[in-house]
């Protein structure tokens, strides 16, 4: 009496190997994007609330930030906000008011190179 090994034959193996290529090459395009999109829009959050923190620091002391610093300093942000496209705390460029006796931060942009996915660069954020 033969016995027989039980287990996969070459051909089965490359079949299924066949099929998950082809998943993946319809699911990879499909995500890379998604993460690109998430980033933008995490950027844009981040620099609204961070914009609006700036305008009630004002409003609260009729004076700008001296830095970012201070705003995590006086409790207005727990800490600084992440640019999720250079991944990155510091790269924030800080825009100060036309007065210089009004204070140093007046608004921040992205110090992300490179433009979003419609052509605009970060920068003009």
């Amino acid at each position: 009496m033969v016995t027989r090994r039980r287990g996969f034959t070459l051909i089965e193996l490359l079949v299924v190997l066949g099929i998950v290529a082809l998943l993946l090459t319809l699911a990879v395009p499909r995500f890379f994007p998604s993460i690109d999109s998430a980033r933008e829009t995490i950027l844009a959050d981040n620099l609204r609330n961070t914009r609006a923190v700036i305008d009630q620091f004002y409003s609260d002391t009729g004076r700008y930030p001296d830095s970012l610093e201070q705003l995590v300093e006086k409790k207005y942000l727990r800490a600084l906000p992440l640019d999720p496209v250079a991944e990155s705390t510091v790269s924030w460029i800080v825009v100060p008011p036309e007065d210089d006796s009004l204070g140093a931060v007046y608004t921040i942009k992205s110090g992300a190179p490179g433009n979003d996915r419609s052509g605009k660069p970060y920068l003009d954020w």
